[in-house]
């Protein structure tokens, strides 16, 4: 049986995947599938840099503002509905185009990637949210490092949730959460192809600056607020970059400048670890979108339309 082709592209936060991929659906018959773990999230907009209706240039996108801020959302959920996405589509006559950031997340669609209930234990999950609760995260997240510091580079400081769960899956089963993964098959699924884009570090980071200051200018601080007000807390949501940080400010913890400074330099460290993690356990084809982006977008399109 032929397997259903899928096209994935990834890549860091602000390098430029939301154009490309739209110039891709459209030379190629596409329908785009969000794989970005937050973009899920309604009323989570500006900060997590959600395509508008207007970007979407009449290209059909799946899987945006499909939770509410107080829900949770696990990459097995995520993968379930993707691949339900990709019958969908390629019954449809169209080309799934999977789109984001989060490298678990798409890896976990195409590859025969399982997850089960092993390494899961409430009473171990609890007192370890007690103890974040009592002392902060950072005691745990330190602790992660000494046990599994391949895993806590790959997860942010700030995400209670994933720490959590990688020292819940070492103190049940004895192994780490890296051990685990890696003995994961990794048989592709799908007849697919991934684009990565790239670009200079400084360019990137120039790029990701700016960006920040734009969601600023357009209203991030009072899409925050209004979080914030309704009495969200302790959710999976608001640990996203941008979010996080302008809760410190709204609870007084810092002033706006820090703040802002603060998802600047968050964001910045992010785009480095999404880089590593995409190099180090993905194979794909890259393209450099420092110079020149028209000609490089027009490479890629070659490229697709030829394989």
């Amino acid at each position: 049986m032929q397997k259903k082709r899928v096209i994935a592209i990834v890549g860091p936060t602000a390098v430029g995947k939301t154009a490309l991929s739209i110039a891709v659906a459209k030379r190629l018959g596409g329908e785009i599938i969000n794989g970005d773990s937050m973009q899920v999230y309604r009323k989570l907009n500006i900060g997590t840099a959600k395509i508008s209706n207007n970007e979407m240039d009449g290209v059909p996108h799946h899987l945006f503002d499909m939770k509410d801020p107080d829900e949770s959302f696990s990459v097995a959920e995520f993968q379930q509905l993707v691949r339900e996405k990709i019958e969908e589509i390629t019954l449809r006559g169209h080309l799934p185009i999977l789109v984001g950031g989060t490298g678990l997340y798409v890896q976990s669609v195409l590859f025969d990637y399982q997850f089960s209930s092993e390494g899961k234990d409430e009473k171990v999950r609890k007192e370890l949210e007690e103890t974040a609760a009592s002392g902060g995260i950072m005691p745990l997240y330190e602790r992660l490092m000494r046990i599994d510091g391949k895993a806590a580079k790959a997860i942010h400081p700030n995400n209670e949730r994933r720490v959590i769960r990688a020292l819940e899956v070492y103190i049940t089963t004895g192994k780490t959460l890296t051990e685990w993964q890696q003995a994961q098959i990794r048989e592709p699924l799908f007849n697919h192809q991934i684009i990565g884009l790239t670009m200079e570090r400084d360019l990137l980071y120039e790029r990701i600056n700016l960006r920040v200051d734009l969601m600023m200018e357009q209203g991030l601080l009072d899409e925050v607020r209004g979080l914030h007000s309704s009495g969200l807390r302790d959710v999976q949501s608001i640990q996203a970059i941008g979010y996080k940080e302008l809760y410190d400010y709204l609870d007084g913890l810092v002033t706006l400048e820090q703040a802002v400074e603060q998802i600047k330099q968050n964001s910045r460290r992010y785009a480095k670890r999404q880089i590593t993690w995409f190099r180090n356990k993905m194979d794909m084809k890259w393209f450099d979108l420092s110079h020149d982006r028209i000609e490089v977008n027009e490479k890629i399109l070659t490229f697709l339309a030829g394989n």
